[in-house]
């Protein structure tokens, strides 16, 4: 199963990240769109994402509400009520459905938990994702009950990670470049 974690307070933002247009569509069915190919998909809400709510029920898509206490009360919450699962945060536009897909691939193969990295050298200049141990931390994970490995992906737009107005702009931007690309 895949979650699409859109429950967070956006305090970077200021408003529900997941309801934000990118090229005339909200963030969240960019994600949802490429998760949804992929196999079965919940999207993961709190009190925090009452508009998000709303467009869960108008496109008809699934959700489950969480306590909405943070990021890994949550995680630990969806743990324990659904059993392992991919994580893929609603902020991150452009991914795909072959990142999704690998992700799926390696929890079943692995049966750990593995946090989505990307080699600095992949990161595309200007983006600032948050980098430990000198690797790009993506929003895309697999949860299990045990272990705790990176696993390295090659898509460099899983590095825009969706948290501010700049970075919106810059989504919408590379949106515009993709659809001129592909049309």
């Amino acid at each position: 199963m895949i979650i699409i974690l859109a429950g967070g307070k956006s305090t970077r933002m200021g408003k529900e990240k997941p309801v934000l247009k990118i090229a005339g569509r909200e963030m969240l069915l960019w994600v949802y769109e490429q998760a949804s190919k992929v196999g079965e998909t919940l999207i993961a809400l709190s009190k925090n994402t009452p508009k998000t709510k709303e467009l869960c029920l108008r496109e008809g898509i699934h959700f489950i509400e969480t306590p909405g206490n943070g990021y890994v009360h949550d995680v630990q919450w969806l743990l324990r009520e659904l059993g392992t699962f991919v994580s893929v945060a609603s902020d991150i536009p452009f991914v795909r459905a072959s990142d999704l897909a690998l992700m799926m691939k390696e929890l079943e193969r692995r049966k750990l938990s593995l946090t989505g990295v990307l080699p600095l050298s992949r990161v595309p200049k200007g983006l600032k994702p948050a980098v430990y141990r000198g690797y790009a931390i993506v929003g895309l994970n697999a949860v299990a009950e045990e272990g705790e490995e990176f696993f390295e992906l090659t898509n460099p737009l899983l590095a825009l990670n969706v948290n501010t107005p700049e970075e919106l702009e810059l989504a919408n931007r590379i949106a515009k470049l993709l659809r001129s690309k592909f049309l």
